[in-house]
């Protein structure tokens, strides 16, 4: 069995981390902490895993979590990186949630985040969270930097297309729409439902933290700089990403032919027929990426429609798909899961 711990495990990927690592078969939860809950059952802030966990939340503490095979940081950006130097030396693995090893750059990081980085030297070593782009690194990993929600949904629509070469890399743009729970579970006014509710708007227009993490994956990926325009918008619905991808053709690819092939085999990457409209709604719940093409009015623009769980396949869902690499175990333990209709 695997020993884990969750650092911070009151937030909305905290408790989604719960909610699949309680059902998972090769793993142990052993700590869960949180500050402002310490001493209550888990079961008391989360009435849906009562029955499922006795554990009550503790403060951080070092000794226990090095006790751990593995920790999760579900903490708000900052956190990681003070702990997690600490536990690497007591050989305990980490998946990071938050931002603080995505970004290579140390100095784009720190003018995105706003603050002095802790550890630059780990950051080099650890491995970026995507299956799809980087599984065996993954498998070979003690660190792993879990992407964030709008990254996964766009790395993953654009990918097929750019790896092909029969697109141009300028003008990408990446029009996405995310549920209310992407910013987190603090208190916020402008996340009450009297003001998302009958209402939807962009946010983030002049750059959102997530733009250079998008612009470094497909950078990467293809050895090269890659222009894009990435706008937000918040959705008056709990949960889901919808990505609306525009990427401008070079000579007439078959798209669904592309993509059919680049994700076959894919566990977690659905592909849907020619035509088809992809819905949030139908990988609510679910460690999925449902993704179609489009080639309208067979001009030169290919539209590509892709659809996560922010807090799945974006987030919580995610990081169990690495730990099960990170430990050899089959891919889609502990994740084979129906999204929730209606």
């Amino acid at each position: 069995m695997i020993k884990v711990g969750i650092v911070g495990g009151t937030g909305y990927t905290g408790v989604e981390l719960l909610r699949l690592l309680v059902r998972h078969p090769d793993v142990e939860l052993e700590v869960i902490t949180s500050r402002s809950e310490a001493g209550r059952p888990v079961a008391d802030l989360f009435p849906n895993l009562r029955g499922y966990t006795d554990l009550a939340f503790t403060v951080p503490d070092e000794e226990a979590l090095a006790a751990c095979d593995l920790v999760f940081f579900a903490t708000p950006n900052g956190i990681a990186m003070q702990q997690v130097p600490g536990l690497l030396a007591a050989g305990v693995w980490v998946i990071d949630l938050a931002a603080d090893f995505r970004i290579k750059d140390i100095e784009t990081w720190q003018q995105w985040y706003g603050m002095e980085h802790a550890c630059p030297e780990l950051v080099e070593e650890a491995v970026y969270g995507l299956p799809e782009l980087y599984r065996e690194e993954i498998a070979g990993a003690r660190l792993v930097a879990n992407p964030g929600c709008y990254p996964t949904a766009v790395t993953l629509g654009f990918l097929p297309l750019l790896e092909s070469g029969q697109s141009v890399l300028k003008g990408l743009v990446a029009d996405c729409k995310s549920g209310v729970s992407g910013a987190g579970r603090g208190a916020n006014s402008a996340m009450l439902m009297a003001e998302t509710g009958e209402s939807f708007k962009a946010y983030a227009v002049p750059g959102h933290r997530h733009l250079p993490e998008i612009r470094q994956n497909l950078s990467r990926a293809l050895n090269r700089p890659v222009e894009l325009t990435f706008v937000p918008h918040l959705l008056p619905m709990i949960r889901g990403i919808h990505a609306t991808l525009y990427v401008t053709l070079e000579g007439d690819p078959d798209l669904q032919q592309l993509y059919e092939s680049r994700y076959a085999g894919e566990p977690f990457v659905d592909v849907m027929p020619s035509g088809s409209h992809p819905e949030t709604r139908s990988v609510r719940g679910a460690n999925q990426c449902r993704i179609a093409v489009h080639r309208p009015q067979e001009g030169d623009t290919a539209v590509v429609l892709s659809v996560i769980d922010n807090l799945v396949k974006g987030a919580a869902g995610q990081a169990v798909q690495n730990m099960n690499l990170m430990f050899g175990l089959p891919e889609v333990r502990g994740l084979e899961l129906v999204g929730l209709l209606p």
